[in-house]
């Protein structure tokens, strides 16, 4: 009762303030009352909700394929619902001016599952040195969640394998620290040892060179993928960064922080990180289609 309350009085004051239609406030009433059933739903009223609810909401919405652009209407009515609280002294702050919203037309990224990962990284013959060059390429791809120009950029003084990790010179020569993993370094440190001294100037800066030396370019990579992708038995469309995407949504489905997400993959805003979590609920809505008694 108590939340209708403040709804009613909410949608009189858009009517007294801003003279809109009765079928406007209609819907702006629907899209909170959706809103007000998720705080019900965690035994809160829906002015208490903070940032990281309304977060939390918004990863539902998407699970439950709802559109990016019913999604920003939901969104826009919160933004007015709690301005409204603010300025009439019902709530300290707004909960909505720290939440990032979705853009229109947002598109979850095309990824792979783990096991599809597991085939992709077997793939390559190792005992070749073509091989054993992609394997370790697709693993430091994987295990880093690297950019594919960072990859085939890669110099050898950006290697720490004693330490684990790679520093890694992103968007805007920014730098930052990622881990290896154990993997990772293990497949790095063959290829480095008995692959590399194969390839072009052997003693060369780039860890993954081309035919001239120069570190391999994009589409050479591009192609060996998506020759790989075949061989493995994936059906899936790749995408150059189909394996940073799977990078992140993994992390994120075992319970990654999102914050240590953006800071691997380097991302300046975290709402260009948000759209994995987006990713994760969708993949647990089909795991419990596909698996619940009562699904």
């Amino acid at each position: 009762m108590e939340m209708r309350s403040k709804l009613d009085d909410y949608l009189d004051a858009l009517y007294l303030e801003r003279g809109l239609s009765e079928t406007t406030l209609s819907a702006y009433r629907v899209d909170l009352v959706g809103a007000a059933a998720f705080a019900e739903a965690r035994a809160q009223e829906l002015s208490d909700l903070s940032d990281a609810d309304i977060q939390e909401y918004i990863g539902q919405l998407f699970a439950t394929g709802r559109q990016t652009s019913s999604i920003q209407r939901r969104l826009s009515a919160l933004h007015g619902y709690f301005k409204y609280l603010v300025r009439t002294g019902q709530r300290a702050d707004d909960p909505m001016a720290r939440v990032s919203r979705p853009s229109k037309g947002h598109m979850l990224p095309k990824t792979l599952s783990e096991a599809e990962v597991t085939r992709l990284l077997d793939a390559p013959d190792v005992e070749s040195i073509i091989g054993l060059r992609d394997r370790a390429m697709l693993e430091v791809l994987y295990a880093s969640g690297l950019r594919v120009s960072e990859l085939c950029g890669l110099l050898r003084s950006q290697l720490s394998l004693e330490q684990g990790v790679v520093r890694v010179i992103g968007k805007g020569s920014k730098e930052r620290l990622v881990p290896l993993g154990d993997a990772a370094r293990h497949w790095l440190e063959a290829y480095l040892k008995n692959a590399r001294p194969e390839f072009a100037d052997p003693s060369g800066p780039a860890v993954f060179p081309g035919r001239t030396g120069r570190p391999m370019t994009r589409q050479t990579f591009w192609h060996r993928l998506k020759q790989l992708a075949v061989k493995a038995d994936i059906q899936k469309d790749l995408s150059p960064h189909t394996l940073r995407h799977a990078f992140a949504t993994h992390l994120v489905n075992h319970g990654a922080d999102l914050r240590v997400v953006q800071l691997l993959l380097g991302h300046e805003d975290l709402s260009t990180t948000q759209i994995y979590t987006y990713v994760a609920r969708e993949r647990l809505k089909q795991l419990h289609s596909q698996h619940h008694p009562r699904a």
